[in-house]
């Protein structure tokens, strides 16, 4: 019998519990180890930021579901993998053995790498559903006094969708509450140019993003470097197309929300051979790390290098389709590897960003992630702001009731004019369609 600890308890611990435990059966362990009893769906964040979301409505505890599907689950975090031991140490003092590890902690909020950003400091974030709920806090204070708004990203930061989807329900909700015009928005980004979106484009992005902030009156900086923030302003860097400094200067704001850069989280960092130097987890083309051969790891947590190089850092995003992919192939190779098998899944790596706008959105698909690409296209409709609620609500059915059949592949997904997005394994259920 095979023990299997899955670390982290969001979007892919979450999945790859159950996918693991389907495809191995009742005579195996597995246990889930997250960081609080609760699963919160990470998407939904930026409407809890403003409102038209409750933390009630975007998450629940995780105990109650995961042991109807006699899956265990500890809400500690962890305090350090032992990597050469096949041992996990917990905060509380615990330590726990494991035959396979599967990472899927997410990423460390690096807010310190820029003085005071982050929720600790002066602006706000929607990585967490605790920054969130701040955020909505802040926001509701800002209604009563508005002013200028920021929003965009960190220098290193991967993941633009979010960023470009706040902007645009900003300003959105503040044209519903009439109050647009006493508030310019603008959005700040180490991007070389709007809708690069850390892939290097996707179809014609550049043009779609550029023309969404014309139409709504948001300016935006793109190569510039966020040097600090203070109480009312940020501290900019703009850099030219060859990277070379153009001056430094301040951008004032009533209200700000920047995403920070990534980093792997402390109980990985610092292991030769299972992470890179920023704290990511190593993996070959089955989602194993090369060197700690019982380790697999999915999600943020990935070491996926950039798509090209710019003048401002950035990091290539790791959305949540492609992290469904990376959780398939793992249950499959843990199958095939504790049989005796050889592992022989990959994931897709397949990128779809859904950014919802108020009553309409933006799609973005790359496939794969990695130019050259067979399929790139951006594309703009009320049909995307549809297909993200589906795929909320999809998602949080998907966790509370532990089905791993990928019914929004099969019927949502249709919408964008993508027949597959995991990879096709045996799973213990059956061939995944």
């Amino acid at each position: 019998m095979a023990n299997i600890i899955v670390l982290g308890a969001g979007l892919g611990g979450t999945a790859a519990a159950y996918e693991i435990h389907a495809a191995l059966g009742s005579g195996h362990t597995v246990t889930l180890v997250g960081d609080g009893p609760r699963f919160n769906f990470t998407p939904s964040n930026p409407w809890l930021a403003l409102g038209t979301r409750k933390r009630e409505d975007i998450g629940f505890e995780l105990a109650a579901p995961l042991e109807r599907h006699g899956i265990g689950f500890i809400d500690v975090p962890a305090q350090k993998v032992l990597a050469a031991e096949s041992r996990l140490q917990l905060r509380d003092g615990r330590t726990l053995d494991y035959d396979y590890l599967v990472v899927t902690t997410g990423p460390r909020l690096a807010f310190d790498e820029v003085p005071g950003l982050g929720p600790e400091g002066h602006t706000q974030s929607i990585c967490t559903a605790e920054h969130a709920q701040l955020a909505w806090e802040a926001y509701q204070k800002f209604l009563g006094s508005p002013g200028p708004v920021v929003v965009g990203a960190a220098p290193g930061a991967s993941c633009f969708g979010p960023a470009y989807e706040f902007a645009m329900l900003v300003d959105a909700d503040l044209r519903r509450r009439r109050l647009r015009d006493r508030v310019p928005i603008t959005y700040v980004t180490p991007e070389p140019y709007a809708g690069h979106m850390g892939l290097g484009g996707v179809g014609d992005s550049k043009t779609l993003m550029e023309h969404e902030f014309r139409q709504r009156g948001i300016r935006w900086i793109a190569n510039a470097k966020v040097l600090g923030a203070e109480a009312g302003k940020l501290r900019l860097q703009e850099l030219d197309a060859r990277g070379e400094p153009e001056g430094e200067s301040e951008l004032p704001f009533t209200y700000a929300m920047l995403l920070p850069a990534f980093t792997g989280v402390d109980a990985v960092r610092g292991i030769e051979g299972l992470t890179n130097p920023r704290g990511f987890i190593l993996i070959d083309e089955h989602q194993r790390n090369p060197r700690f051969r019982n380790i697999f790891a999915a999600g943020v947590c990935v070491a996926i290098p950039p798509v090209e190089v710019t003048p401002v850092p950035t990091g290539a995003p790791k959305t949540g389709f492609m992290i469904e992919s990376m959780v398939t192939a793992i249950a499959h190779n843990l199958r095939e590897e504790i049989a005796g098998r050889q592992p022989d899944a990959r994931a897709t790596w397949n990128a779809v960003c859904l950014a919802d706008m108020g009553d309409t959105g933006a799609a973005f698909v790359a496939l794969p992630q990695i130019p050259p690409r067979n399929v790139t296209w951006a594309k703009e409709g009320k049909w995307v702001h549809l297909a993200k609620l589906a795929f909320e609500k999809y998602y949080l059915h998907k966790i509370r009731s532990g089905n791993t059949e990928p019914v929004y592949e099969k019927y949502v997904l249709k919408l964008l004019g993508i027949e597959r997005l995991k990879p096709p394994v045996k799973h213990a259920q059956g061939d995944l369609p």
